[in-house]
């Protein structure tokens, strides 16, 4: 099953600066060669759930395994059964209605 995800891990009891963190979470899915994007406040993810889910589980390990004593993640997921969508069609369908192609 196809799964798109937004999700953020929240490294607990490493600090306040998070950047390393975050660029280590940026290393292990650019190795899942799953497709995903950074945004500002966590990232996006897609591909087949249990190989979304092993790589979200592979971002814990590689935090435990930076220091990391506790990872807080929060994880909102979607799934569809009447067609196949990827995250640029979810994006690509609210611009068209912006410039007012569809409704």
């Amino acid at each position: 099953m196809h799964v798109i995800v937004d999700f953020t891990v929240v490294p607990v009891g490493a600090g306040t600066s998070l950047s390393g963190y975050v660029a280590e979470v940026e290393r292990v899915l650019g190795a899942s060669g799953l497709n995903y994007q950074m945004h500002a406040n966590g990232t996006n993810l897609e591909g087949e759930w249990d190989a979304v889910m092993a790589a979200i589980r592979a971002c814990h390990e590689a935090l435990h395994a930076m220091g990391v004593p506790r990872i807080h993640t929060d994880i909102k997921l979607g799934t569809r059964s009447d067609r196949e969508q990827c995250m640029a069609d979810k994006v690509a369908s609210v611009q068209a209605r912006i410039q007012g192609q569809e409704f």
